[in-house]
This record gives structure tokens, C-alpha cells and sequence, in this order.
């Protein structure tokens, strides 16, 4: 954590019976179209069409041909490519859209089935803000495109779902689109028909990985034997991030009752000067943690819980592993960081979620990439990362935040870590002393398993609903 640069077929029915908010389906067709009730297509049309390109433009719609409403936060569809090198990584971009590009968002993926056309897909899908789809309806324009990292020259002549020929709109069955987990439209690759997800394995006994650490936070002070014995450290010892001369204070870490749960309380404190700063963070002594599903539910503040308004403040969660050497390329951080107050050279609340691949400290270099919202989170946030062989994905409050490419994916083990900070003393020159509070309900990590923030939610009231408040199952790395 540094100062940033200012820069099942039957679950197929009920899955549909509950989206469309209708009775019960009765049948279900062998083929891929869809029960009357509901059904999208495709249509699809390129504006990049030569055998190469700087980057692949496959423009969408997606129309309901159902007799009822469709949410577009249960749609999503998939674009095959045949990746330009084995180890080539893209990004997604939207251009424009109707439904508007901050509704749209996009991931990649890899087939367990290469073809001779296909080994990757893209999955374009929507937040809740996308809104619904009539029936007859459709999205209207949205403008996609995606690149190689490098910026190298794609070859879309050798893609499954590429079809230079077509500039102008048309149902195309070479891209697959499901709804409410359920494949219905489109052909997929031979042998790699998307997965269901709404028949996903049972996350407390999941296949692979799936060993867990959850810690509700029930201790009575930052003495408590029991944080060191269950792995956390609470730090004491100098050092940046933050204000030169600032503390920080063990004793500013607390623990209270809140809304039933017991809660750890993070103050940091400032009189404007760096030796009147404290701050504060916890973190686990191991560096054992590397893929699968991070959450923690976190309560961040906009205001101070006394004095004067405007610190530049940071309030974190996030997983991090020591930098052996300026630039070392196995150096991992991945952080949610929110600033209510601004700071980094921006005006007002922000809040970041960041993949770090490396930096230099001095002179200043990061290799990093964020995704950002410029609004108040002020208030408690359900806050996930997963973390897996293809992708970083954020979620806030089970919504997509942000997902970041396969070049910051971790090489080595990490800590995972709570903090808050001030990052300098411009943001209010007064001298009256002032403090802020961040405080963190639960943490969660569930090793090599992608969790949906629906399936961290159930995993999490399980363990609440059994008394279990503390439990660590992860290996020693």
C-alpha cells in the first residue's frame, strides 16, 4: 500500500420461473430456443472487417423474443476468438451504447476445449442499471471492441465468431447468449457449451481449493491473545504509507457491537502536524493467501467522528506481498481503497479498486491498472476480489466494479490487510484535532475458488448461523 501517482435442466425452469416472475415451466425443448416466455437473440454486425485489425469491434444487440420482460443483469453473451499467441491477454473497451457503456460489462475467459477457431471467449453481461428489456425490445446500438494488451495486431480471420462480411445488423448464431443461466440462443465451439451457473457447486464443499478463513472479529481488544492466535498482527511499527512522522497506534484498533455482530473499529487521529497523526492497520502475519474469493464487509466514513472536515484520508481492504527489488515482477497488490475526502489529485470522494503488477519508488513508476467511481460510499459495502488464473474481478455490494487483465495476476503468496491513513495534512491545515473511524464486520477467503458475491453472502450466514466466528484452513504457503 503506497502513495499513488497522481495520475440442471430443472433448476432451469425455477431459474426462469423467478426471473420472469411467471408460473411454473412446464417443458423445456431439447433445442436452444427458448420456452415462449422467454427468449432473446443476437444481432450482431463488425465495423473492423479486414483479416486483421489493431482491435476486434463486435457490435451487439440483443433482442427479447419472449412474451415477457427480461432483466439484462441475467443476460450474458459470448464472443469466440482464437487468442493471437498462448500468452496474449486483452483488454475490453465500449465505445457506446444505448443502455449507456457503464451498464456493460465485459470479461474474458478461457475454453476448456480449444478448436481450431476458438480458445477464448469474450462474456459481455450487464449491471442492474442496464434496466429491462420489453418484449419485441432490444438494447440498440452497443459498440464493443477489444485489443491485445500490446497493442499487437489482432488476426480476426481465424475467429469462430468474426464475420468480416457482415456490416450491417443481422441474427448471428455464432456468438451464444444465456439467460437466467440457461443457454438460449446460439451454437458454441464443439464441446464447449457454456457452464449453468445457476447449478454451481456448494461453496462450503467445493471442489479444488476451497480451504477458508473467516474471522468475525470477536475479540475484546487489540491486546486480545486471540487476534495473534488466530494470525493477525496489529501494527506499531513506523513507516509509510502516509504522513512522515505519523504513528501507528495499536491502541486506536477497537472492537464493538454493531447490528447484532461484533465489528473491529479502525480510528485514525491528526492535530495537523505529523507527530500529532496516528493511523492505524491490522494484517495477517502470513503471506499464504494467492487465488480464490477475498470479501470483507467494511463501513466507510465521510465524515470525522469529531473536528474539522477534510483530510485527505484512505480506507482500505486489500491483499498485498513485499517488493524484493524496484520493478520485481513478482510483486502483487490488489487494494480497495476509498478517499471521502479526496487526495491523489482528485477534488472529492472517490473510491479505487487497483491491480498492481510493480513499481518503482524512487524515481516513481507504477505498472498498475484501476477502476474507479467519483461517488459517496459512505456507509457499510459488501466489498469482493476474486482472483484466478485468467482475471481480477471486484465487486461492490454484488455488483461488477471492475475487472483486470491476466498481466496482475499474483506469482507469489500474499498478507491480507486492513488500514486507514492520511495522506498528507493538505487537505485541512487546521490544527484542531479530529478522527476518523473505518470499521470491518467480517473478512472472508475461500483458496482457489471463484465465489459469486450471492455465494460469499450464503457461505458467510452459514458460519454466523452455526456460532462459528473464527476459523483458518489455509495452508501455509
Amino acid at each position: 500500500m503506497r502513495t499513488r501517482p497522481t495520475v440442471g435442466r430443472a433448476r432451469l425452469a425455477l431459474a426462469l420461473a423467478a426471473l420472469l416472475g411467471g408460473g411454473a415451466l412446464t417443458a423445456l425443448p431439447a433445442a436452444q430456443a427458448a420456452p415462449s416466455a422467454a427468449g432473446v437473440t443476437v444481432q450482431y454486425r463488425t465495423s473492423a472487417g479486414g483479416a486483421t485489425a489493431d482491435q476486434t469491434e463486435p457490435w451487439l444487440k440483443i433482442r427479447n423474443t419472449g412474451s415477457s420482460a427480461v432483466q439484462l443483469s441475467q443476460v450474458k453473451v459470448r464472443y469466440y476468438f482464437k487468442a493471437d499467441a498462448p500468452n496474449a491477454s486483452y483488454r475490453f473497451a465500449c465505445s457506446w451504447a444505448v443502455r449507456g457503456c457503464s451498464a456493460i460489462t465485459g470479461t474474458f475467459g478461457t475454453l476448456a476445449n480449444p478448436t481450431a477457431t476458438a480458445d477464448r471467449y469474450l462474456e459481455v453481461g450487464f449491471t442492474a442499471a442496464a434496466g429491462t428489456l420489453a418484449p419485441g425490445a432490444d438494447t440498440g446500438d452497443m459498440q464493443l471492441r477489444f485489443h491485445q494488451t500490446s497493442w499487437q495486431t489482432v488476426r480476426q480471420s481465424d475467429d469462430y465468431s468474426f464475420n468480416g462480411a457482415q456490416t450491417s445488423y443481422a441474427n448471428w448464431n455464432k456468438v451464444t447468449a444465456q439467460l437466467a443461466g440457461a443457454t438460449v440462443w446460439g451454437t458454441a465451439p464443439e464441446g464447449n457449451d457454456p457452464t449453468d451457473p445457476t447449478d454451481p457447486p456448494d461453496p462450503t464443499d467445493p471442489p479444488g481449493g476451497g480451504q477458508t478463513l473467516f474471522d468475525d472479529f470477536t475479540y475484546t481488544s487489540h491486546t486480545d491473545p486471540a487476534i495473534s492466535a488466530h494470525g493477525w498482527s496489529v501494527r506499531a511499527n513506523s513507516g509509510g504509507p502516509g504522513v512522515p512522522g505519523a504513528t501507528w497506534d495499536p491502541s486506536k484498533v477497537t472492537f464493538a457491537s454493531a447490528g447484532g455482530n461484533s465489528v473491529m473499529n479502525l480510528e485514525t487521529s491528526t492535530a495537523g502536524t505529523g507527530a500529532s497523526t496516528t493511523h492505524t492497520e491490522v494484517l495477517t502475519k502470513a503471506t499464504k493467501f494467492r487465488n480464490g474469493t477475498y470479501a470483507a464487509r467494511v463501513r466507510f466514513s465521510d465524515a470525522p467522528k469529531y473536528g474539522p472536515d477534510g483530510d485527505h484520508l484512505v480506507q482500505t481492504f486489500f491483499t498485498i506481498n513485499d517488493l524484493r527489488a524496484p520493478m520485481a515482477d513478482d510483486y502483487a497488490e490488489y487494494d480497495f481503497e476509498y478517499l471521502p475526502n479526496g487526495g491523489w489529485g482528485e477534488p472529492s470522494n472517490i473510491l479505487y479498486t487497483t491491480s498492481w503488477e510493480t513499481y518503482n519508488p524512487d524515481p516513481w513508476q507504477a505498472v498498475n491498472q484501476h477502476s474507479e467511481q467519483r461517488v459517496s460510499y459512505a456507509g457499510w459495502h459488501d466489498l469482493v476480489v476474486t482472483i484466478d488464473n485468467s482475471a481480477i474481478t471486484y465487486y461492490v455490494d454484488g455488483q461488477h466494479f471492475g475487472t483486470h487483465d491476466a498481466q496482475y495476476l499474483p506469482e507469489r503468496p500474499m498478507s491480507i490487510n486492513f488500514n486507514q491513513w492520511l495522506i498528507d495534512l493538505n487537505g485541512q491545515t487546521s490544527t484542531t484535532p479530529r478522527a476518523y473511524d473505518q470499521q470491518v464486520d467480517y473478512v472472508l477467503h475461500v483458496k482457489d475458488q471463484v465465489l459469486t458475491p450471492a455465494q460469499v453472502a450464503a457461505k458467510v450466514s452459514a458460519y454466523r448461523g452455526a456460532g462459528t466466528a473464527f476459523v483458518d484452513e489455509v495452508p501455509s504457503s
